[in-house]
């Protein structure tokens, strides 16, 4: 499995600046929530619903989460958003492999894990996707239309020295209405209906959440899609930076910006450790 190159085009709005602008106290919360609960906040911030609406035992003892341990103690949640349609996941079989199955109606919530990984322990991150259909009202460059129908994202830490006033502002508002701050950084893995691969689309509320085309267009549907892909060397070429450790790896497919609908099956997910360096 290859990883795919990194090829934004240079006038690609993903190298866009974003001014910083103060946000009035009015709309903070609605701010907060565009930009943290479908995004960074889905692996660490926005609240989350009452148990009945999370099934994580279930999904925590399934064949699929015992493939996809990713750190020792870490373990699976659904994580849904206050005052929104979730997205429905269930672990499974899916073609000759354990699978987590997504279904949104409409909704956005994500499978999430928390954890602490050294980035110099990280070589690869391994996962499949399976969809059968794509969406073409999506579109991760745009915030009204911004769904996808499968996304990996991952949080991490280190990096602050690259934050902007505006994203100190957005992190505290996130502290204050969830208890916890935004990531230092996080990035997507995305598959999308029409942007090439290597696509790179920066969030437009901050530059501290990125999102990278991995797989688009209807070429791979109706079966196994395997990927690989090294975050720390996507982390440098993104974000020009070295993150310090991973705090987290989340499954979105959510399809509430455009009231529409989106599928799919993720397979086993796989991090790969460096071995020990030679004497």
């Amino acid at each position: 499995m290859k990883a795919v190159p990194i090829s934004p085009p240079p006038d690609h709005p993903a190298w866009a600046s974003t001014p910083t602008v103060a946000l009035p106290s009015a709309g903070r919360r609605r701010a907060l929530t565009w930009l943290g609960c479908g995004t960074a906040a889905a692996l660490v911030g926005c609240a989350s619903g009452p148990p009945a609406a999370r099934p994580e035992a279930a999904l925590a003892e399934s064949d699929w989460a015992r493939a996809s341990q990713l750190a020792p103690g870490a373990r699976w949640e659904h994580h849904v958003f206050p005052q929104r349609r979730i997205t429905h996941y269930h672990a499974g079989q899916h073609e000759g492999r354990p699978a987590l199955h997504a279904d949104s109606d409409a909704g956005t919530s994500a499978v999430r894990m928390r954890l602490r990984v050294p980035a110099d322990d990280i070589a690869a991150l391994r996962w499949s996707w399976w969809v059968d259909e794509l969406n073409p009202a999506f579109d991760i460059s745009e915030r009204d239309t911004d769904d996808a129908v499968a996304r990996v994202i991952l949080a991490f830490e280190g990096g602050r020295e690259h934050w902007t006033a505006r994203d100190h502002q957005l992190s505290e508002l996130a502290r204050l209405v969830t208890g916890e701050p935004l990531p230092d950084a996080t990035l997507m893995y995305v598959w999308d209906a029409r942007l090439p691969v290597g696509t790179v689309v920066r969030h437009p509320g901050t530059g501290r959440i990125r999102k990278l085309v991995v797989a688009s267009g209807p070429e791979s549907l109706g079966r196994w899609l395997d990927l690989q892909r090294d975050p720390v060397a996507d982390m440098q070429a993104l974000f020009g930076e070295t993150p310090s450790a991973l705090v987290a790896v989340g499954l979105m497919t959510d399809a509430n910006n455009t009231r529409s609908r989106a599928r799919a099956w993720y397979g086993p997910l796989t991090l790969v450790r460096r071995g020990p360096a030679a004497p």
